[in-house]
């Protein structure tokens, strides 16, 4: 027999069955029937396996650090008690959402109190309820102490049939299996996680759910329910239980439907991202696959410009033999042309000589030598064959020269990637899963200074500037390639620990100001390399943004 249950909050010192009793269906199979279909159920369930979880492990480990235990306690005048625990998260800094069945005790009585317990560091906070709506299940609890958890972000897409989805809480059977105490249910503990799929369309007739087959727990309730990427896509809220073991369970969780029309009547903006959910790997093979057709676009570029340019040789040879063998021809029609002339002087010097004028004999004698030498020099001075191809390369010179001293085909000239630049996202080459997309303005000077302020550390892969901030659990790497204009933010979004450790490193490292030589960029990015180590092997997010001139 199998009834729906809302009892997904831990009850402590209580049968957890009694308190699940009222939320049973009236249903129940023939006992006829219950073997056969069993049987087929098997038989269903071997031809056609559900299919494995490809959530990222990283960006659920970073949705994590958001999730945190809600339990329950019972003050009066004999001490506290604990009546239960749940989950919820953050949707800001200092805001939980949790299902309002976890907090209904604390909602209805003033001597219940709220705690919440995060799934990192050393402390743990009061908290009060800020809005309470159990019609579709939904509470909002306001942090005391100066909480600031790092929010999780919302996905306010569709969410696709057979999607993979994941379940992040507090399962009170592993607490138990673990032997925990009460001491250690309010002390930060890891979330527990759980994979599965969204199953069909079907919804809760109360409020808009999620069915999904990622395994829950008493304890689970008010817990996100996760998409590939670690953006919310429920609130984790119920389940079906079986009692005769053989039947599969399944769990709801309250839409987007829901949750955002909650917050916003309670003030709250939370985050959300709404772009396609790519993995890193994926980025990877598009990256490798674009840059194996870009080599094929070069080489095939290469080759046409080989092409043109022998082309552009054979024209220039042509032209060049042209010219050369038009010169030879008019050199020796001008040394012919002296030479006739030379005899008529000749012929009128020797008529000279007859008649005794000797005048005029030297006269014409001294024009015909010099109409000899003329036509000598005329025949000498033709170009010779050998300087065909001379004359070729200086013609495909002046050609080549021409065309580099035009703008190129956007009319304008080539830059070097200085100057003031506005950078905009391309998202076919972008992994973004919580940040904004804003267009990012970068003015880039030649020694690696960014905005007048910020220096940037140069090493084997370019320019690159690690940031790690204070009061922000993640590492930014930014790269910046002037050759291609391309700027790359990569985000890894970190746990307590690991962040510290950066931040130790950072401060062990001499930031160099602006206008240092390159030598100190080299060893600035050198430095960097100690933080680098200290990261995921992937990042969560890779923003990749063209940059042009800013206008």
């Amino acid at each position: 027999m199998t009834y729906a249950s809302r009892a997904l909050r831990s009850k402590a010192n209580r049968a957890r069955t009694a308190a699940m009793a009222r939320f049973r269906t009236a249903f129940r199979l023939p006992a006829l029937l219950r073997a056969p279909l069993h049987a087929f159920a098997l038989i269903l369930s071997a031809l056609f396996p559900l299919a494995p979880a490809h959530a990222d492990p990283a960006d659920i480990a970073a949705a994590s650090r958001g999730v945190v235990r809600v339990v329950i306690v019972r003050s009066g005048w004999m001490g506290t008690s604990l009546l239960g625990h749940g989950s919820g998260f953050a949707i800001t800094p200092d805001l939980i959402v949790t299902n309002a069945h976890v907090v209904e005790d604390a909602h209805n009585d003033s001597n219940v109190l709220i705690g919440v317990i995060p799934s990192q560091g050393r402390s743990s906070f009061p908290a009060k309820i800020v809005a309470f709506s159990p019609g579709n299940d939904l509470a909002l609890l306001q942090l005391g102490n100066h909480a600031s958890l790092p929010p999780l972000t919302l996905f306010p897409g569709p969410v696709q049939d057979g999607a993979q989805v994941s379940a992040v809480g507090y399962p009170g059977n592993v607490d138990q299996a673990q032997g925990l105490g009460v001491g250690d249910l309010v002390t930060p503990q890891d979330t527990v996680k759980t994979y599965g799929q969204v199953s069909g369309g079907r919804s809760s007739k109360e409020f808009d759910t999620i069915l999904h087959t990622a395994q829950l727990g008493a304890g689970n309730s008010g817990g996100p329910l996760l998409d590939t990427c670690g953006r919310v896509i429920g609130v984790n809220s119920f389940g079906t239980i079986s009692d005769n073991g053989t039947d599969s369970s399944f769990f709801f969780a309250v839409s987007m439907r829901e949750l955002e029309p909650f917050l916003k009547t309670a003030g709250v903006t939370p985050h959300l991202a709404g772009l396609p959910c790519i993995s890193i790997a994926d980025l990877d093979r598009a990256d490798s696959q674009r840059a194996a057709d870009d080599q094929v676009r070069a080489s095939a570029q290469q080759a046409a410009r080989a092409a043109a340019h022998d082309r552009a040789l054979d024209k220039a040879r042509r032209d060049a033999e042209l010219n050369v063998l038009s010169e030879r021809d008019n050199g020796l029609a001008i040394a012919a042309l002296l030479l006739v002339v030379a005899i008529g002087v000749a012929t009128f010097a020797y008529l000279q000589w007859q008649k005794g004028n000797r005048r005029n004999m030297k006269i014409a004698l001294g024009l015909c030598v010099v109409l000899v030498l003329a036509a000598v020099f005329a025949w000498l001075l033709r170009p010779s064959l050998g300087a065909i191809d001379d004359r070729a390369k200086d013609i495909l010179a002046e050609a080549d020269a021409s065309a580099a001293a035009s703008p190129d085909a956007s009319g304008s000239p080539a830059s070097d990637g200085t100057g003031k630049l506005i950078c905009v996202l391309d998202p076919q080459r972008s992994r973004v899963t919580v940040s904004d997309i804003t267009d990012v303005p970068v003015e880039w000077s030649a020694g690696g200074c960014v905005n007048g302020r910020t220096q940037y550390g140069l090493s084997q892969d370019g320019w690159s500037r690690i940031l790690v901030p204070n009061g922000e659990d993640t590492i930014s790497v930014t790269h910046f390639d002037p050759d291609t204009r391309t700027y790359t933010v990569e985000r890894f979004l970190m746990g307590i620990d690991d962040m510290n450790r950066a931040r130790a490193e950072r401060q062990k490292i001499s930031i160099p100001s602006c206008g240092g030589n390159q030598d100190l960029a080299r060893q600035f990015g050198a430095a960097q390399g100690a933080i680098k180590a200290l990261l995921p092997p992937e990042p969560n997010e890779r923003m990749r943004y063209n940059c042009q001139p800013m206008r």
